[in-house]
């Protein structure tokens, strides 16, 4: 992923938006930007608080970003960022099947007696400079992320983390032998450290006696590069890799209860083979297979047991076809892939009031269907250039063990077989919009390894209508979900057993109105 930050030179000069709606919700948001000569500028910054659809659900949540830019050529600049966030969430607990939907309000009584929250103060700053020789760009980069993290749960929870680290990375775009060729290639190093203490939570967020303190030392370090080959003018051919070295290691500072220290390292090596077709400027056509791994976190690798200090690295090959393009009265993105996964990383709820443990499945395979289409079916209806769009997201979820000693050919619990989001959605050429869309998951799942347990399909009727002519000015819009009150199950917790007792699940929220206007210039 490429997330790509506003900056001063490509954003309004100002922007502000105030939204609310159902259940206390209530958000404001600002941003500002602007450039002169080679200094450029953006601030963001948001508010937001919520009472919370169901009992000990508040929370409030402030951010604040920028960056600053300045250009020294054509061929050279630097950029600062900073990112501040603080945030304060009670936790109403998961429930049984019963209660989520009969009663989906309700919280757990033990999280309300131990008031469970989650609490976070986070900062991070960052710099990248970017150089151009010719064809060859070089950025280079720096950045620390400061966290404190607050997390009365069954156990008070209280810890400091102070991630580091930098990038290089150089693109190289020339021609070689009379063919474009593009390489990319880079090293990615990051540090952290934890230090990490759980204390007894005998109710109401009271801190009790100390019982875990550990300092945990992190790395994650990887080298790689990547080779796009244009074979023909709009096709490339791509091969690239990755190698990974990961190091996860706990000093145990409680030695009363036996030493619970321990280390462990990840070496991998992931390789990538490709093939791109730009078929014209707005279709395009791809293939690949792919290696990709992640090594556990402290989450997993707790070295509390011989079982907790063995958690592997879950490692995947992922084979994977597509096409994306638009047309003035067509977009789409279809994407059919598989991945064979070993050692996948499972989180499973052992207890009522406890994390998860996270272990290890042999062999799993997810495979499906990513696609997105939008379709103007009617045109010039009420007005010139206006359109009546049906717009459909749908992916389809094959995730299975794969012979597994315990579980055979069992279903991944946790993840829904289909999801479909579909709206018909009058627009203006004015840029007023109005239109129903619904929510559908139509087959039941598990939340459970032993296939035990099953979620239940819904489907969820929406509906909006604002204005945004998408430049400077006044926009607004209004919108209802869940217009019939449909009571159901939104996420849930996995388990190895589930039983109809098991508190797994989270209920969806109820019917809720949301609206907003927002300025720019």
């Amino acid at each position: 992923m490429n997330f790509v930050t506003p900056t001063g030179r490509d954003t309004n000069t100002f922007d502000a938006r105030i939204d609310g709606g159902s259940y206390g919700y209530a958000k404001s948001q600002f941003s500002a930007g602007g450039a002169r000569g080679p200094y450029d500028w953006f601030f963001n910054g948001s508010v937001q608080r919520e009472d919370g659809f169901r009992d000990h659900s508040n929370g409030h949540l402030e951010r604040g970003s920028g960056n600053f830019g300045y250009r020294f050529s054509p061929d050279a600049e630097t950029r600062f960022y900073v990112n501040a966030n603080t945030w304060r969430q009670r936790l109403p607990g998961e429930l049984s099947k019963t209660v989520a939907l009969n009663t989906p309000r309700a919280a757990d009584p033990e999280f309300v007696r131990q008031d469970q929250q989650r609490n976070i103060d986070s900062m991070r700053v960052a710099n990248k400079t970017t150089l151009r020789f010719g064809p060859t760009t070089v950025d280079l980069g720096v950045f620390t992320h400061q966290r404190h993290v607050d997390h009365p749960i069954y156990r008070y929870l209280d810890y400091y983390v102070s991630d580091y680290g930098g990038f290089a990375r150089t693109t190289d775009d020339r021609l070689i032998g009379g063919f474009r060729n593009r390489l990319i290639a880079g090293v990615n190093l990051q540090a952290g450290v934890i230090d990490y203490k759980e204390y007894a939570n005998p109710g109401n967020a009271v801190k009790g006696e100390l019982l875990t303190s550990a300092l945990q030392k992190s790395q994650n370090h990887s080298v790689y590069a990547e080779n796009s080959l244009f074979v023909l003018p709009n096709v490339a051919l791509i091969a690239g890799g990755q190698f990974l070295h990961a190091v996860r290691n706990q000093e145990d500072r409680i030695l009363s209860n036996g030493d619970q220290s321990g280390r462990r390292t990840y070496d991998i090596f992931n390789p990538k083979v490709g093939a791109l077709w730009d078929v014209d400027p707005t279709w395009q056509v791809f293939a690949n297979i792919s290696r990709s791994a992640e090594a556990p976190t402290f989450d997993a690798n707790t070295f509390n047991s011989p079982v907790s200090s063995n958690v592997n690295a879950q490692t995947a090959t992922t084979y994977e076809i597509g096409t994306r393009g638009r047309r003035p009265d067509l977009t789409w993105d279809i994407a059919l892939y598989r991945a064979e996964l070993r050692n996948e990383l499972q989180c499973l709820r052992s207890s009522p009031f406890s994390l998860c443990s996270v272990v290890n499945a042999d062999r799993t395979v997810h495979q499906g269907v990513e696609a997105g289409l939008g379709v103007a079916f009617i045109k010039s209806a009420f007005a010139q250039e206006d359109r009546f769009w049906f717009n459909l997201a749908y992916t389809y979820n094959d995730f299975f063990f794969d012979g597994d000693a315990r579980w055979g050919n069992n279903r991944l619990p946790g993840v829904p077989p289909h999801t479909i989001r579909a709206e018909v959605i009058y627009k203006h050429p004015n840029g007023f919009y109005a239109g129903p869309n619904v929510e559908w998951m139509p087959q039941a799942f598990f939340a459970d390894n032993a296939n035990s347990l099953t979620i239940d399909p819904y489907a969820l009727l929406n509906f909006r209508i604002g204005h945004d002519a998408g430049g400077p000015g006044w926009s607004g819009y209004l919108e209802a979900r869940n217009l019939f009150d449909t009571h159901y199950i939104s996420s849930t917790i996995t388990a190895d057993i589930a039983t109809p007792a098991s508190a797994l699940f989270n209920p969806g929220y109820g019917r809720t109105i949301y609206g907003g206007l927002r300025y720019r210039m």
